[in-house]
């Protein structure tokens, strides 16, 4: 049986080509990023107003004292989507400009209009007052001086968020390279499995292939349904894995006939094909009993058929698998203190269900829940974390410091 550092070593060595599309800009949210970005203009493109108010040239103030003050004359007025203004700057000259207003060649710096004073008539504005020395460059926003031409705006390996997209729109990129959404089909397994809402209490409802479902948008994938795999389906999974080699799907994804039982041909039927990067069963808790194999350019996962299983084991060996295709940066867990003791067996790893709660002082602490058993739904409710103890150890107390994971989306926030 591996362990679970060795089983992420074989996911990473049995990675599959995904191959890059370009895109819309404007349609890019949750794609990944295949080649680095870069800007084509200058940002802003020219040197423009931070504010409202008037322009002027500094050094026309440079003999102002106090009881020497000076009159501007008023020569036109600039708003933001203007035209260059044309007209020839002269000595102690100024012109009104609102904020994003392109700032006439002559003039270097801009006074908020609340600091303005207009002279003699305050119903006709012709000329503002200086009473003071003005230095250059205030509240001027400068040409390039957010991004230049060939600065990079979003790196290879970036999950588009839509901060990005406001900067890809910014910055006029039309169209960006990213890598193609991969296709995953999922099958529920087992006799005992039911779509029903209404069932006798021999059967189970399907749960895993709609959490799974759920998660195709933060986890970055394409999902389809194949639907209930019988416990004499073993020639139909042959088949669906035979289509799979000829189609568009890149992974198939199995919950349940994974371990030992005379029903579990999963393993069976993969091993009839030239799998390579296999392996069977992790000393991992939840969902020891989980298979994967590359069969080509194609990958297959057999998931526990226990729900939580399956949320765990999809968490932290078909993400991991993911990211590692999509050309990822390879997702860092946060830290938190431990709340309360925990003891484990100290061959696995443990996938705890587990809730972060945030103090005043910016204490992030993680409170292991009760109710560990896979078969328990009421502490996943509850939990907004996963938090992963390392095999190697088995006493864990109160105040160490461990690693978590969210649960439903990856920790691209750290990255």
């Amino acid at each position: 049986m591996k362990s679970y550092s060795q089983a992420i070593k074989i996911l990473k060595r049995g990675k599959i080509i995904i191959s890059n599309e370009y895109i819309k800009s404007s349609e890019s949210l949750n794609r990944v990023c295949a080649s680095n970005v870069h800007c084509n203009v200058n940002y802003p493109s020219a040197n423009n107003s931070a504010i409202d108010g008037y322009a002027i040239n500094s050094s026309d103030t440079k003999n102002i004292k106090k009881n020497r003050s000076k009159t501007f004359r008023i020569i036109g007025s600039i708003s933001a989507g203007n035209k260059p203004f044309k007209k020839k700057i002269k000595k102690f000259d100024s012109v009104e400009i609102m904020t994003g207003g392109i700032i006439p060649k002559g003039l270097d710096t801009i006074i908020p209009i609340e600091q303005i004073n207009f002279y003699e008539n305050k119903k006709i504005e012709k000329f503002i007052l200086i009473k003071k020395r003005i230095s250059r460059y205030k509240n001027v926003r400068f040409v390039g001086s957010d991004y230049k031409k060939k600065n990079l705006i979003i790196e290879k390996g970036t999950i588009i968020q839509p901060n990005h997209i406001l900067a890809l729109k910014s910055l006029g990129i039309k169209k960006i390279r990213v890598k193609k959404k991969l296709n995953i089909l999922f099958f529920s397994t087992g006799n005992e499995i039911s779509n029903s809402d209404i069932i006798p209490n021999w059967k189970v409802r399907n749960s895993s292939s709609h959490y799974i479902e759920s998660l195709k948008n933060n986890f970055l994938f394409n999902f389809r349904n194949g639907g209930i795999l019988k416990d004499h389906h073993q020639q139909y999974f042959k088949s669906q894995i035979n289509k799979m080699l000829k189609s568009k799907i890149d992974i198939i994804i199995t919950s349940g006939a994974v371990s030992k039982g005379k029903s579990d041909y999963v393993p069976s039927v993969v091993k009839q094909f030239k799998a390579s990067h296999f392996f069977k069963s992790v000393m991992i808790r939840p969902g020891k009993p989980i298979l994967f194999a590359k069969i080509k350019q194609k990958a297959v996962f057999g998931l526990p058929g226990n729900p939580i299983s399956s949320a765990a084991c999809f968490r932290f060996f078909v993400y991991p698998f993911i990211e590692n295709i999509l050309n990822l940066k390879e997702e860092k867990p946060f830290k938190a203190v431990l709340k309360n003791n925990f003891e484990k067996n100290k061959n696995f790893t443990r996938f705890i269900k587990s809730r972060l709660n945030t103090y005043k002082n910016g204490k992030l602490e993680v409170e292991l829940l009760p109710g560990q058993d896979s078969f328990r739904i009421k502490s996943f409710v509850k939990s907004n974390v996963w938090a992963v103890l390392p095999k190697g150890k088995a006493k864990f107390k109160k105040g160490q410091i461990i690693d978590c994971f969210l649960p439903n989306q990856p920790n691209i926030i750290l990255n």
